[in-house]
This record gives structure tokens, sequence and C-alpha cells, in this order.
């Protein structure tokens, strides 16, 4: 959605005039709910545990979603993250097989909740007190379907781009006290959802700065409860840069002694300009703004429901496994309306984001993209899902109802060349917390220490030191990684002889078994040159699988295209090692990520395909079988002299 178009819908609030409030009276909340929860559980002596969540989740207060045709709110998201069914905006029961452990909602702060309030005012109010024939046609259309609806809200951004809103839409004063108090109640309802040691419910909106249709959108986080958010209103993403939302957060800290960090997500979308070696108006970056990128931005989102943004193949050729998730998305910026060229790519994913970190680094002395990893849904549905065989969709228009949903184009991006298959179902994100509160699972973010899944809740661990021996796995050792190294997120200086890493991929436990292993090294050489390697550290069947030609074989697929099922019997349950870089050289910077890898299994569009009869083309079935997979945060090692973020 075009950002001038978020801006101007943000006057609908207008139309909030003289309307109650929709959160009407609060019940009242324990202390313990209504803050960051530090104080309210006894915590873990350390991280114990993957906490899974959503940090990425729209609901009817998007003005987007909304014009889609969902009409589920905040708290059935809340339920439905819970794991209590609710049902679905087109009719069906929905319900997560395991609970979430923390949810993030995040709705565009431009707009919030407009296209909601227009929809729950009275007719009679709309046709007589607003007196516009525009606005009341579509009223109309909005309460006649999800297919009109969008329509109305099209001829909504279309009049707001064209400057021919209703005059009813002109006063900003207004816009502005509706949308706080949908933030409001908003803000009161995560503190009666949020549970300290059973469910934490974060507040947090989404930036939506798209120049040019190119997606530099961010999910803003924040630490605290009510008693500290409710002392700002989300910050607009039209007409605004980065670096006033990053003055938004800085002031935020300030004025309320909190906390609050930005995720930066679909860099896949941006045309290369979310990860610039440049300053964002060409000119060169400078150290100030790289150590406010750093600080503000710990952690990317890699891969969510509109595509995968780890590496592509015309950045990695070596790398066999990469390319997951690209299709379709690789065309162009969001809206299509700017063609991908080959030289834009490095801008826009992840690894090639990680080495250019190194190289700024070097030149200003800080790195503004020593980011961790996490996925996210990004659905607009008010269902947080990224499980494959329980999609419900990116929008209402693509839930399960829709039963061809696979072969439809898809309008994010008019209709050239994108479609529903290219849509995946994931992702999740894992924090490795000492408990379940705000305050464990924020720290987590901001300290790098979580990881982001496609979908499967394997549990992934890894520590790096310079001692670490096949020894260790005989005793505690999660506490010796922590005593005698860091964990992924953190950072090691050199000490001269080469890094050993403490490896753990278990499956998930309800889901399939592992193929492999790796490790994704990225480096910057004595001469300038950025580099990278995926290594193959252990895989499955290691004895029937040896390496040939430098490669493993595949492990093999169990997937029945009849059925859509398949069978563990082959790869393994669990994985761990003790690898040491073969490659290392005194005194580099570099970063390390694990990536693991499942063995094949269906898609959500051979589900679909086998639920509703549905054939599928050539290209979209061969895409059908995907193996899942799980990104680490990446653990750096630097120069002596470059300790230190």
């Amino acid at each position: 959605m075009a950002t001038r178009g978020l801006s101007s819908i943000a006057l609908a609030c207008a139309l909030a005039l003289g309307l109650a409030g929709c959160g009407g009276e609060q019940a009242a909340v324990d202390p313990a709910q209504a803050g960051d929860g530090e104080g309210t559980i006894e915590l873990a002596e350390f991280p114990d545990r993957p906490y899974w969540g959503d940090t990425h989740l729209h609901t009817d207060n998007s003005i987007d979603a909304f014009g889609f045709g969902v009409r589920l709110g905040p708290e059935e998201a809340l339920r439905f993250a819970r794991g209590e069914e609710v049902t679905a905006t087109t009719g069906a029961k929905a319900r997560l097989a395991r609970p979430l452990d923390f949810l993030v909602i995040a709705d565009h702060s431009d707009g919030l909740g407009a296209t909601r309030r227009l929809y729950d005012a009275p007719r009679w109010y709309v046709k007589w007190v607003i007196g516009d024939e525009t606005v009341l046609r579509w009223y109309d259309m909005m309460h006649e379907g999800p297919e009109q609806s969008q329509r109305a809200i099209g001829e909504l951004i279309t009049a707001a781009a064209n400057d021919t809103l209703p005059e009813t839409f002109s006063d900003p004063e207004t816009a502005r006290e509706g949308a706080e108090d949908i933030w409001n109640t908003q803000l009161s309802l995560l503190d009666r959802y949020n549970e300290p040691g059973r469910f934490t419910a974060l507040a947090g909106f989404e930036w939506t700065a798209m120049p040019d249709g190119n997606n530099l959108h961010r999910v803003v986080m924040f630490r605290d409860g009510s008693d500290r958010t409710r002392q700002v209103m989300p910050f607009p993403g039209v007409d605004t840069a980065v670096e006033q939302l990053w003055d938004y957060m800085a002031a935020y800290e300030q004025a309320t002694g909190g906390r609050v960090l930005a995720i930066p997500h679909n860099s896949n979308l941006s045309n290369g300009l979310m990860f610039e070696l440049t300053m964002p108006d060409g000119s060169p970056m400078t150290a100030e703004y790289a150590a406010r990128r750093a600080a503000a931005e710990p952690v990317v989102e890699v891969t969510q429901i509109k595509g995968d943004s780890e590496t592509h193949p015309f950045l990695s050729p070596n790398d066999e496994m990469a390319g997951f998730g690209v299709k379709g998305w690789e065309l162009g910026n969001l809206p299509l309306t700017q063609k991908t060229e080959p030289e834009m790519l490095a801008g826009s994913y992840v690894r090639e984001a990680l080495k250019r970190g190194l190289s700024l680094e070097q030149r200003l002395g800080v790195n503004p993209y020593a980011f961790g990893m996490v996925g996210s849904t990004d659905s607009h549905t008010a269902l947080a899902t990224g499980d494959e065989d329980n999609f419900f969709g990116k929008h209402t228009g693509n839930e399960p109802a829709y039963e061809e949903r696979a072969l439809q184009s898809q309008n994010l991006g008019t209709d050239r060349g994108r479609f529903g298959w290219h849509y995946l179902a994931g992702g999740y994100a894992a924090a490795w917390a000492r408990g379940n509160t705000r305050a464990e699972i924020f720290d987590a973010f901001a300290r790098r220490e979580v990881y982001a899944t496609t979908g499967p809740r394997m549990t992934v661990r890894v520590f790096a030191g310079f001692d670490f021996t096949d020894e260790d796995w005989n005793g505690d050792w999660v506490r010796a990684g922590y005593a005698r190294g860091v964990p992924m997120g953190g950072e090691l200086v050199d000490e001269g002889r080469p890094p050993r890493f403490l490896l753990s991929a278990l499956k998930d436990p309800d889901g399939a078994n592992l193929d492999r292993v790796q490790v994704v090294k990225g480096w910057l050489g004595a001469d300038g040159e950025l580099r990278e390697k995926v290594y193959d550290v252990v895989w499955s069947d290691m004895a029937e699988r040896p390496r040939r030609g430098g490669e493993i074989p595949a492990v093999g697929d169990t997937v029945d295209r009849e059925t859509a099922t398949y069978t563990n019997t082959i790869g393994a349950a669990e994985l761990t090692a003790t690898w040491t870089d073969p490659d290392y050289t005194p005194g580099e910077s570099a970063f390390y990520y694990v990536r693991v890898l499942e063995i094949p299994t269906p898609r959500w569009t051979l589900y679909d395909a086998v639920r509703f009869g549905i054939e599928l083309p050539e290209e979209a079935l061969a895409d059908a079988v995907a193996q899942e997979r799980a990104y680490t945060s990446p653990i750096w090692l630097k120069p002596e002299r470059g300790a230190g973020r």
C-alpha cells in the first residue's frame, strides 16, 4: 500500500468525531500484568528454553488489513495466540496446535483504526452528521462484504493519492484523538492478557515508510507496560525518515525510562535501500548514523509470509541451499512499481548486509548491521500462525475459504508475476530467555539471543569460545558455554587462535527430522574483499552419506505428493557438534551464524492441493515441498582493536 495512501487514510479518524470510544471501561488488572514483568516470577539461572512468538501481526486496526476484509481485532488475536479457538473472518474455526509464548500486535501507525471506526459508526451518523455521499457509499460498501470492502479501501486510497478526499477527512487533530483512543484501548487490553510466566503481550506498531514503493518498514516493539507506553502515540511512517523514528524512540526512553527497539523487515522488497553502504541521501555513511542504527535496530526479521531475506542465489552462487522463499518476491519492490535489478540485491538481503557491516565497521569504527535474526508472520488476518498445515493466509482474501488461493494472482504487486503459492507460511521468532515476561523477552532481542525459523519449532543453540572440546558435551555444556564463551548474538575478541563452537539442534517435537547443521561464515579479508562460505558441520547418517566432491548427498525425500504426508524414516532427531573454523586467519573480522535444515516436508500449497483437489501448475508443484529451516543470530569475531559495539 502506498504510503501517501496510508497518510491520508489516517485522516479518516476524523470520522470518529462525536462517536464514543470503542474501548469503554477496562477491567482492573493485577499490577504484575501491567508492567515490564521484572520481579514477578522466579527466573532461571540461564536462559533455559526458547520462547516462541510472533512480533509482526496485524488486526482490523490496520487500515489495509481491514480493507482486505479482516474483522478480527486485537482481542481475538491475543486469544488465538494463547491457544484458544476463534472464528476466522471467513467463518472457519481457527486454533493453534500449540500456543505461542509471546505476541506483538504491530498494526500500521498510519491511520490506526481509521477504517474500523468508520465501519463501526452508526449509519445515521455517517448519513446525517457527516453528510457526504462518497463517505456514505464507502461505508455501505464496507458492510456489503470483503470484496466490496476492498474496493472501498481502494477508492479511498486513490482519492487520497489524488487529493480528492471528502472534506470530512481534513481534520488531523480529530484524527489523532481517534487513534489515541484506539491505542490506549489496545494497551489496556495487552495488560489484561499479559500474564508473566504464561504469556507475554508486548506493545508495538509498524512504521510503514515506503519511498517509491521500496519497502523500508520497521516493527517497533516496547519493553514496557501501559504506564509508560501510554505516554506516547505510535510514530507515523508517512513523510518521515528513519532518523526521525530513532529520534522518537530515544525521546521515549529519555522521557519514560522505558526501552524500545525497531525491527526492519522485508528487506527483500526494498530494491537495495534497506542495507545501503551510504546514508539515505547517497552521501558517505557517518559513524554517528551507523551507531544510531546499531543501537536502535539490534534485530531484523529475516523470514515471513512475503518471502525470505537470508540470501539470494545471485549473491551466494556457491550455496546450494540459497534461495528459499525468493520466488515471486525477487521480481521487484512491494507494489511492483519498480523492477529489481541485480545490482540492487546486495542491499536487500541479510547475509550481504552482515558482510557490508564488517566493511563499514573497518572504516567507521562501528558496525551498523550487527543484527540478530528473527522470523514472524506479517499476517493481516489477526491469526499468528506460521504452520504449513494451519496456514490462514496473508490476508482474508486468501484464507482457506478460498480453495484456489494458491493459484490466484495477488494484488500485493498487482497480478504481474506474483501468485498465491509464492506466499510462505512462516515464520516464528525464538527468544532464549530466563522466563516469560516482557522484560525477559525484550532483553533477549536486545542482546540478540534470538533466532528465526520458517515455521518449525526446532531448538537451536550455539556457543563460541576458544577452548571448547568434545568433553564439554559430557557435562553441563550450557553452563560451560556461558562461562567460557558467548551465545548467539555475542561477540568474541580474537585471541590469535581459531574460535571453537558448541552447536546443538533438536527437531521440532511435533515436526520433521533434521537433515543437517551448517555454519555460515562471512569475513573481511586482508585484501579488503568480503567473502562468505557455508560449512556442512554435522548431518544425519554421516556414515552412509560421506562427502562426495566436497558436497553432502541429499538426505532423501519421503513426501507423498498424493497425500501430502511424510515420514521421519530419514534424518535425525538431534544433531550436535564441536566445530573449529578451518579457515581462520588471525586478526580478521568475521561473523558466524548457524543454519539448520529439516528433511523435505510439504508446504501449505501441497496440503491445499490434496485437501481441495487442486492441480498445481508445474512450477508451483515443484515448489510444494521444501526444507524448512532455522537461522540463528550471528556471533562476531573481532580483532582486539574492534571489540565492542
